[in-house]
């Protein structure tokens, strides 16, 4: 059932937010957020939590990630006119070109920190989940970068309709897991993820 707050909560809510009282210390906004997952998940999750706290000021960590980002992924990507869109809508256009990034797509930007982050967390290897297989191919590329094993899971059925992707994640070492389970898409393979 979804929570309606009053004009007085809302106004309350944004100030907290703007004034860095949210989020709070547990992830919550107010009486929003939080961490609804199975309990099996909890201790993989408090792991996390601790990690990321403890490396996301780390300026040794942050400069890793910069430099990969920079070097490899090929950050900043351009900004380019959008000429005619620009014309036809009477504005100033311009396209971020995430599209210029290795792996083509902006998934490289989160991937390559993910994978950073597991390997300084002792994590000895990637397990993803993908659907058009974007996550996935960033994901292999992410991990052959820094030599981590990397475990996919995408539903056969999206395997089918993305197969250029699948190639690309096994071109790039990562061992591709068909999910015949549930609706054998994005859905089966993110549980299949999670289960293992």
């Amino acid at each position: 059932m979804t929570q309606v707050l009053s004009a007085h909560e809302r106004e309350s809510l944004l100030a907290n937010i703007l004034q860095g009282a949210y989020p709070d210390a547990r992830g919550r906004f107010g009486p929003f957020g939080g961490r609804y997952v199975p309990e099996t998940l909890v201790p993989a999750l408090d792991r996390l939590e601790a990690g990321v706290k403890r490396y996301l000021r780390n300026p040794d960590f942050l400069a890793e990630f910069e430099a990969e980002l920079r070097s490899w992924v090929g950050r900043p990507t351009a900004l380019t006119r959008a000429h005619t869109l620009s014309k036809r809508w009477n504005a100033d256009v311009w396209l971020k070109r995430e599209d210029l990034g290795h792996t083509g797509a902006h998934k490289i930007n989160n991937s390559i920190g993910q994978v950073l982050l597991a390997r300084k967390l002792g994590a000895k290897r990637v397990i993803a989940e993908t659907g058009a297989g974007q996550h996935g191919v960033a994901s292999a590329a992410a991990c052959a970068r820094l030599g981590m094993p990397c475990t996919v899971y995408m539903g056969s059925v999206d395997m089918e309709r993305q197969a250029p992707n699948v190639g690309r994640m096994k071109l790039l070492g990562a061992t591709v897991v068909p999910v015949t389970s549930g609706d054998q898409t994005l859905r089966a393979a993110v549980d299949e993820a999670l289960r293992d």
